[in-house]
Formats: structure tokens, sequence, C-alpha cells
């Protein structure tokens, strides 16, 4: 199994629960109403994980990492929902992924940290130039 199979698996599904869905966001209105539903959706998930967790100092709770698992799963079904209502497949994601995950390195090679990098360049931002666009890396 790979990305892609979790993509089509979520499109089946999706297209379950609302047949018309990936025909009705070609108009932008519904498009973004889909895509902000998802999204409200994912972090309803993203709560349920916290709950999940003692997170509140004042009160003696156990943690339910077996729950963690399976709000972090939710969260996938609806990460994937929302890179589909955006245009994204699997292989863009894995392509996108590999691009940002270099340029992260690249930041914190060149002074992110501290504060010396600067992300724009001829009035360009770096995601922009090297995660959008086909330029390579600074380090490449």
């Amino acid at each position: 199994m790979e990305l892609k199979d979790i993509f089509q698996e979520q499109k089946t599904l999706n297209e379950k629960i609302n047949s018309d869905l990936y025909t009705e966001i070609k108009d932008p209105e519904i498009r973004r109403k889909r895509f902000l539903e998802f999204e409200l959706a994912h972090r309803q998930e993203s709560a349920e994980a916290v709950d999940s967790l003692n997170w509140k100092w004042w009160k003696k709770d156990d943690d339910d990492w077996d729950n963690v698992k399976i709000e972090l799963i939710d969260m996938l079904h609806f990460w994937v929902s929302m890179c589909t209502i955006a245009g994204l497949d699997s292989k863009e994601v894995f392509d996108l992924y590999f691009k940002k995950n270099q340029l992260n390195h690249d930041r914190q090679n060149k002074g992110y940290k501290d504060g010396t990098y600067s992300k724009y360049e001829d009035g360009v931002e770096d995601n922009q130039r090297y995660v959008l666009n086909q330029e390579a890396s600074p380090s490449s």
C-alpha cells in the first residue's frame, strides 16, 4: 500500500458520502465551503486527540494513547479530503513535502533559528521559489 492508495480510498469514501462532491466543487463557493467543512472536522479530531491526554495539570487522569492513534487516523481522513478538494493528489503531496522539507533544512542551516535568514529574495518568498516552482533549493 502507498500514499496513492490512501488518497483513492478516501475519494471513494467521500463519494459514497456525497456522490456529487467532486463535481460540485467546480463551483468556487462550494469548493471553499467543502474545504472549510473538512478543516473544521480535522480540527475537531485534533481536539479529541488532545482530550485523550492529561493536559489538565490540575487533574489526575490517565493518557489514552490508543485513542490518540484513532484520532490521528481520523485527522488523516479529513486531511486527505482537504488535499483532494485543494486539487492535490498523492504524487504532488509527496513531491511538495520533500521540497518543503529540504527548504526547512536549508532555512535551519542558514540562520532561520537565530533570525538571520530572509525568506524573501527579489520580492519572492522562498516557498514560492523553491517549493511551488521548479527552482532547485539553494543547497542542491
